[in-house]
């Protein structure tokens, strides 16, 4: 399905709160990791000029100036919400410790087919076909795995396997913390990752219940040539950025673009970051999920946020003109 194309205001470099600030050479690099991928006709040129540039930020800041025009898709406010790459305890057996499978993607599942849903699946229907990928010791970070779409899993032998995203079930995505506000649990200021990972642990029966109103399953598979410094692999097959990466709509924001980020809350951000990844929840032409990197606290401070803004796309200038009324 089209989505229906929205808004498009173009806007100077000056427009940009924060714009001078900001390091355009780690932005730059960021860009420069999935430049390749974009190979249509008005991509290509500037592909090669990004690596004559990245040599410091001037050169950087003048790059993205020179060739790229602001462009705002779609009306504020924005929604910005974050996610991370978490680091989880797991057995390759299952245990009494290690109870909960994360599976890998059936082999008769074909991309975009609805196929049992999330409650069908936790009640065994995968069961004994040797899918299991790991063993972990939590449903609910089983449940947050799938969320997050990657994840550093630490065996009982020591070894340290990685996993992402493979596919998912067909299912649509539904939001478990606007379940908990609609049935009166919490109130929007409220839900947070932490809020629900405490109440499904303090409440396991109708906790796990409540992660069942999310019909949407993801299947994963081990990366095993993907460095230790690296992050994990996002929608272009290649490995996102900490706050340099964001996980957007791509009927609004095509993959590969810069994104220029306003966030506002508690810790604001004035960033250029890069379109490198999607996700289940990430919907509308003002959405974007932030990568915080790998770890606790990453997920702490991923879990948090939930705040407003805008965010403007970088687009090369004869796109950008295209994308206005009269274009």
């Amino acid at each position: 399905m089209t989505a229906t194309p929205a808004p498009a205001q173009m806007l100077d470099f000056e427009a940009l709160d924060g714009w001078a600030n900001d390091n355009h050479r780690a932005a730059l690099t960021s860009f420069l990791e999935t430049c390749d991928k974009l190979d249509t006709p008005d991509w290509q040129p500037i592909c090669r000029l990004a690596a004559d540039a990245n040599t410091s930020d001037a050169s950087a800041k003048a790059f993205f100036e020179l060739l790229f025009k602001p462009v705002q898709i779609g009306t504020q406010p924005a929604l910005f919400t974050g996610y991370f790459e978490p680091e989880l305890n797991g057995s390759y057996t299952r245990t009494p410790r290690f109870a909960y499978p994360i599976y890998a993607r059936p082999p008769e599942l074909r991309d975009g087919q609805v196929f049992h849903d999330r409650a069908t699946i936790e009640a065994g229907a995968l069961r004994g076909r040797g899918l299991e990928i790991a063993w972990l010791e939590d449903p609910v970070e089983v449940f947050f795995l799938q969320i997050q779409g990657s994840g550093r899993i630490k065996m009982t032998n020591g070894h340290v396997i990685r996993v992402g995203y493979a596919g998912r079930n067909g299912h649509a995505y539904r939001s478990v913390g606007k379940e908990m506000i609609a049935r009166g649990m919490r109130t929007p200021d409220q839900v947070s990752a932490q809020d629900i990972k405490q109440y499904v642990r303090s409440n396991p029966s109708a906790g796990n219940a409540l992660l069942s109103v999310n019909p949407s399953y993801i299947f994963f598979r081990k990366i095993s040539d993907l460095p230790a410094d690296k992050g994990p692999i996002g929608a272009m097959g290649r490995s996102i950025t900490t706050l340099r990466s964001v996980a957007i709509d791509p009927a609004f924001t095509p993959l590969g673009v810069p994104v220029w980020i306003e966030k506002s809350g508690d810790n604001p951000i004035r960033s250029l970051m890069v379109a490198q990844d999607t996700g289940g929840a990430i919907k509308g032409p003002q959405r974007a999920d932030i990568f915080f990197g790998t770890g606790d606290a990453a997920g702490d401070a991923a879990g948090t946020i939930k705040d407003s803004g805008r965010m403007i796309l970088l687009l090369p200038i004869d796109r950008a003109y295209a994308m206005l009324p009269e274009g």
